[in-house]
């Protein structure tokens, strides 16, 4: 069609090579529009290079042109390996180990070309490269390989696949856990050259326990010993795991060492630094950040360092050659995964001492029922300093019962006895003074006066409160309640149950008007304080170092508190959490305790015997069939899917199934279900953990409403 005072369009001509630009000579030779015409024949009649989405009709690599992929996918029912084809142009990048991406989901009549295609993009590792696959249809390709960087190995594969094992999970959810975030910036950057081996250390504070100097010296000449290490109060012990991963590395080996918090973290790797200097050791934390902690965890990958002191990941650390795995407080919470499928740092480095054929550590002021276990079975070896030392070094105990705080005058007034008043008084003379209250906050539970019965609701029997000393309601329904009297002995008056630290830092700081109250808590946590007169209020776990010598006394307050919680292991965490307190005071120091005296924690804090207490604690669970005499599993969701899945289950034959029974809803609200706890004796928890896992993977394979949803948890910590 031709347009009325257009000017005629030019034909076009195309000028190749660096110059190359367009013409509009409108005599362009024939020869010219032949020879483009030929170059454009010539590119479609080439190979074609598929898009990176599907590989379509791209050549597959000649060697092993099959890769086995682990998805990241962590439902039960797909805790498998899927094989996909490898392009050619991707076969030198694709080796086992590394991170892809690939096609999921596709079904198998979306076939084109001989080639699966569709699905969603998923993250994977290939696990190996194959001649030829098992699967007879046809496989979808490699959709991209993400770094060149073997992130996976065989070790730390096979012990990712034991933990999903012990913990009926999926290979993916372990993963997920132990390898971190992926960052491009970090694996750009090369890491150091490894340092030469350091020299043997000497025993240092070791010589404080028997057998200390050949605990370091079989740690140094090769050899795996494993030990249940009960240390001396003080801030020694720092010092005391660093010369033992030190002694690890003189012998050529790896070390690793996980403990509970950052904090903690922070003073193994500054007791590290000073005993070996910098570039030896690796800080894995998430305080650390993402790029950071990943470059950290490359160059201990790539064999740049050997010891690695980190906190619960870490417990996956990649160290090569391991000599040595540690633990430090393994009573602690924060060592068991929230995350699926919550595997627990103790179990995971015995695993790793038995399949790496190397040294187990665990250590602490106090002593877990577990670590007393591995003693009396012969695992391992006790390592704990004489009576003598012990008393020498550890502060004076004082008790304070409820016959003594009923007949106490400021007690009654202040919630405070007057032995604790007397205490502090003495230790603000030379140093700071700790007080632990089990609760944050103001006064979040209440109860009588006279009698000490719970305050509780009229109306659903929840726990009445006063924060910030205002008018009582109860703590579940919010209702008011200004007309209380106890049901039991008639009573108008209330106390606070539990003092919160904060109302505990007011009623100091108005007693000790000159001296300076600080806080520690989970909003505030401080790691070390002045060697100065000061009043320290912390919650339990978030207590600062004191400089210098330590602090002059401490007060443990509310200890009842942690003593009647519904929970098995209520009086073993107690004695943890006072000693662990007590250890922080001076040797000549005074602690004062408010608990009932004749309880079996208050007396083991008393002679400082933790061990004892947790010999006694393990014979009575024998007697009972609790853990971790026996395995267990717990079970939780809607009370008739719950019955139902254990009835198909096809649990092992010496297993007992505790309940169900309703779990306690939270603030007035209503239960979310029920529990019911599995138990079997020593010897089938494998049996156990496969079938729970064999019976979940077959419940969502069927594919299961959200209200029928069972969650399944192996050893769980709280068990009621």
């Amino acid at each position: 069609m031709k347009i009325s005072g257009a000017p005629p369009t030019p034909p076009l001509s195309v000028r190749f090579g660096k110059n190359a630009g367009v013409s509009s000579s409108n005599d362009s030779p024939p020869e010219q529009l032949a020879l483009i015409r030929e170059m454009v024949a010539e590119a479609k009649a080439k190979a074609p290079k598929a898009k990176p989405r599907t590989w379509r009709g791209a050549a597959v690599a000649e060697e092993l042109p099959v890769a086995r992929v682990l998805v990241n996918k962590g439902v039960l029912h797909l805790d498998r390996l899927f094989d996909y084809a490898v392009p050619a142009e991707l076969s030198e990048a694709a080796q086992p180990g590394v991170r892809v991406r690939v096609r999921f989901g596709a079904g198998s009549h979306r076939v084109q070309g001989g080639r699966r295609e569709g699905g969603g993009l998923i993250d994977g590792f290939i696990v190996e490269r194959r001649a030829e696959s098992d699967y007879n249809g046809a496989l979808a390709a490699l959709a991209h390989v993400v770094s060149p960087e073997v992130v996976l190995g065989p070790r730390m594969l096979a012990l990712a696949r034991a933990v999903a094992d012990r913990y009926a999970g999926s290979l993916a959810d372990v993963l997920q856990l132990a390898l971190p975030a992926r960052s491009a910036r970090a694996e750009a950057k090369p890491s150091p050259e490894p340092l030469p081996p350091p020299a043997v250390p000497e025993p240092g504070g070791w010589q404080s326990y028997g057998s200390g100097p050949a605990f370091l010296r079989a740690l140094a000449t090769g050899g795996a010993p494993r030990a249940v290490w009960t240390a001396l109060p003080g801030p020694g012990w720092a010092d005391e795991l660093a010369r033992a991963m030190a002694a690890t590395l003189a012998s050529g080996r790896g070390a690793l060492a996980v403990v509970p918090d950052g904090r903690t973290a922070a003073r193994v790797d500054a007791a590290l630094t000073a005993l070996l200097g910098e570039g030896r050791h690796a800080l894995l934390t998430a305080e650390s950040g993402p790029e950071k902690r990943y470059r950290q965890w490359l160059a201990v990958s790539r064999g740049s360092v050997r010891a690695v002191v980190g906190t619960r990941a870490a417990m996956f650390a990649p160290v090569r050659d391991l000599g040595l795995v540690a633990i430090w407080d393994d009573g602690d919470s924060s060592h068991s995964d929230d995350r699926a499928p919550f595997p627990h740092v103790r179990e995971v480095l015995e695993l790793r001492a038995v399949t790496d054929g190397c040294g187990f550590l665990v250590g602490g002021t106090s002593c877990t029922v577990e670590a007393a276990q591995l003693v009396e079975s012969g695992w391992a070896r006790p390592l704990a300093a004489d009576r003598e030392t012990v008393r020498a070094r550890a502060p004076r105990i004082r008790t304070v019962g409820d016959e003594l705080l009923a007949r106490d005058e400021a007690a009654r007034a202040a919630r405070l006895p007057s032995l604790a008043w007397e205490t502090v008084r003495e230790g603000l003379k030379t140093g700071p003074v700790l007080v632990q209250v089990p609760r944050r906050g103001y006064v979040p539970r209440l109860a009588c006066e006279r009698c000490r019965t719970p305050a509780r609701c009229t109306v659903c029997a929840g726990p009445l409160e006063a924060p910030d000393e205002r008018e009582l309601h109860c703590g579940w329904c919010g209702r008011g309640e200004p007309s209380w009297h106890c049901e039991e002995c008639g009573s108008f008056r209330l106390r606070a149950q539990v003092v919160g630290a904060r109302r505990t830092a007011e009623e100091l700081g108005r007693a000790f008007p000159a001296v300076a109250v600080r806080t520690s808590g989970r909003d505030h946590v401080l790691d070390e304080v002045p060697d100065r007169p000061a009043l320290v209020v912390s919650t339990p776990g978030a207590e600062p170092v004191a400089a210098g010598a330590g602090y002059a006394a401490a007060l443990l307050l509310d200890g009842w508190a942690m003593l009647t919680r519904p929970d098995l292991r209520a009086g073993e965490d107690a004695l943890r959490r006072w000693i662990g307190a007590a250890s922080l005071v001076r040797g000549d120091g005074q602690v004062v305790v408010v608990a009932e005296p004749s309880l079996r924690p208050v007396q083991a804090l008393v002679r400082w015997d933790p061990v004892g207490h947790a010999v006694r604690e393990l014979a009575e669970r024998a007697q009972l069939g609790f853990p971790p005499v026996s395995r267990m599993a717990a079970v939780a969701g809607r009370g008739e899917v719950v019955e139902a899945f254990l009835a198909g289950a096809g649990l092992p034959a010496d297993a007992e199934v505790l309940g169900p029974v309703p779990v306690p809803g939270r603030r007035g609200e209503p239960s979310p279900g029920e529990r019911a706890l599995v138990r079997v004796p020593p010897g089938s928890g494998a049996a156990l953990a496969a079938a729970l896992k064999a019976a979940q993977a077959a419940r969502m394979a069927r594919g299961v409403p959200v209200g029928e949803a069972v969650r399944v948890r192996i050893d769980p910590p709280d068990i009621g």
